[in-house]
């Protein structure tokens, strides 16, 4: 049934168990992304984002469906944000209690942020992020999460970020076998658990019911690093100081967490839509995940986004309003309050295992083999920014990736836009009679005997196209007349429009008559805005004209 954004009660039974299966694949992934975001004793804030961000995200966002939560990409960023601090000389230990209500000051300017894009209507542009670009930067956060989970799966203590980490698993290369145990179990589970049990029970949340027990019975204290003491009881409000010594190091991780969050939201979205047959609305879906995190760092919760699994989840187990995703926190709120001093036997380990799962699943493996075979400039800004991502920054390999994806089009669109113009390039035969003139205009510009220079532009004119159309200035000097064409042309950028003017210009000046024909109103305006002369309706009223300005 499609539905717009909105509640209805037709759906409840679906919405329920929707909720109730997302949640149970929810609750270990919030588990271990609060684990891998804050390190030891951080799992349990994984849990309280999924709690919040899940339910005012699905409350006041734009997407029915979707279910939102702690992800890869929002758990690295706080990682990341971690370092930072802890490199400005912020003790990282959360026990000290000073690391994360800044942490969590960057979590809530996130969310300001994110309310303001969608104030802003920023949605539509958020999405326009070329695939390349996308599948590089997923493919690099897949990259950044087993990175960092080798050490934890090893039972080697580490932090920062992908290079210190495994600077500190080489250096200080030194196994706890019991940890290894259970990460071989773990991954053993969550690879291996045929397809007919793992629809029952996820498989992530089967390792989570397995192996704890098992790592209690094999295992005494100390020789395995726990979750250890979890919080009784909800989260309690606490309001971080924003304004400090380290506000631009907060603000430059609000800034990414607002960006990435608002990225991974969307493109769930787009997903959501595709499954569930609605039509989700951008910008309110960037408030609703604005509410939800700034929310949820008030109440110290992981920052989250539109997680794809649980909602492909949700869907299809029935969800299809936003009271499925709230369901979903609802079911993780119960399990916080009541199952606590079971969660705090879960071993590191354990989660990393299922975090190496999660990497691997967030890689865009079909696109990385074959990226080159279908273009070498794609499968460069691909690489390229997968590189930056792990090495240098999350949010620079985005913005960095989607300028030079952007330069490579305006290059594509350019030659398409200026086919036809180099009269020292002739067209290819398909080129010819894709074309190829009528043959009345034809005839007539036969009869200016070489004397009319005939340029002919396609495609809607942007500040890539001024360039080519200036290069091809000096050729005016050959010919007596010159004829812009530009019947198919839908509108002029102010640059095209400037280098059009300078070509008219070029005419004038080497005593050479010069003509723009075919332009529709829009474009008519424009040239007329700027001073442009010479407008004739139509090429062929155009042709005819020269031909009498030669007799």
């Amino acid at each position: 049934m499609k539905i717009i954004n909105g509640f209805h009660l037709k759906n409840v039974r679906g919405d329920i168990l929707g909720g109730i299966t997302a949640a149970v694949v929810a609750l270990p992934l919030a588990l271990a992304f609060g684990n891998a975001a804050l390190g030891p004793g951080g799992a349990i804030y994984g849990l309280y984002g999924a709690v919040v961000v899940g339910f005012l995200a699905a409350l006041f966002g734009g997407t029915p469906a979707q279910v939102s939560g702690p992800t890869g990409p929002m758990s690295v960023t706080v990682a990341g944000v971690v370092a930072s601090l802890a490199a400005a000389g912020v003790p990282k230990d959360l026990s000290a209690g000073e690391i994360l209500p800044l942490v969590m000051a960057a979590v809530v300017i996130g969310g300001i942020l994110q309310i303001l894009f969608g104030i802003l209507k920023l949605g539509k542009y958020i999405t326009l992020v070329p695939y390349s670009v996308v599948s590089g930067f997923m493919s690099g956060i897949g990259f950044i999460i087993i990175a960092l989970q080798i050490g934890p799966l090893l039972g080697i203590t580490t932090q920062g970020k992908v290079i210190d980490s495994l600077t500190t698993v080489f250096s200080n290369f030194q196994p706890n076998p019991a940890a290894i145990g259970i990460s071989v179990m773990t991954l053993g589970i969550v690879f291996l658990t045929p397809r007919k049990i793992s629809q029952w029970v996820p498989a992530p949340l089967l390792a989570l019911l397995i192996v704890t027990p098992i790592s209690i019975f094999m295992f005494g204290e100390g020789q395995l690093v726990r979750i250890g003491d979890i919080p009784r009881g909800v989260p309690a409000l606490n309001i971080p100081s924003i304004f400090n010594q380290y506000l631009p190091i907060i603000f430059k991780a609000g800034l990414v967490l607002a960006v990435l969050g608002a990225i991974d939201s969307l493109l769930t979205s787009l997903v959501a839509d595709n499954i569930s047959q609605t039509k989700h609305n951008s910008d309110r879906e960037l408030i609703g995940q604005g509410i939800g995190n700034a929310v949820a760092g008030l109440f110290t919760g992981l920052p989250g986004a539109g997680a794809t699994m649980r909602t492909v989840i949700n869907v299809k187990s029935g969800g299809s309003t936003p009271i499925s995703g709230m369901v979903h926190s609802v079911v993780l709120l119960i399990v916080l309050v009541g199952a606590g001093p079971l969660a705090e036997q879960i071993p590191n380990a354990l989660l990393a295992g299922i975090l190496i799962k999660v990497g691997l699943d967030i890689i865009d493996w079909g696109f990385l083999k074959r990226a080159h075979k279908l273009s070498l400039k794609t499968s460069a800004v691909m690489y390229g920014v997968l590189l930056m991502t792990v090495f240098w920054d999350l949010i620079w390999a985005v913005l960095v990736g989607v300028f030079i994806a952007n330069m490579l089009t305006i290059d594509s669109i350019t030659e398409t836009q200026l086919e036809g113009m180099d009269e020292d390039n002739p067209l290819s035969k398909d080129d010819q009679a894709k074309n190829a003139l009528p043959a009345d205009e034809k005839a007539l510009l036969d009869r200016c005997s070489g004397e009319v220079m005939l340029f002919r532009l396609k495609g809607p004119l942007s500040f890539g196209a001024a360039k080519g159309i200036s290069e091809r200035m000096m050729l005016v000097r050959n010919y007596k007349i010159l004829i812009l064409d530009i019947t198919d042309v839908p509108r002029l950028g102010v640059t095209a429009t400037l280098a059009i003017e300078d070509m008219m210009q070029e005419a004038k000046n080497n005593s050479r008559k010069a003509f723009v024909a075919g332009a529709n109103e829009k474009v008519k305006d424009r040239l007329a805005k700027f001073g442009v002369k010479g407008i004739i309706e139509t090429r062929k009223e155009a042709l005819e004209t020269a031909l009498n300005e030669l007799a």
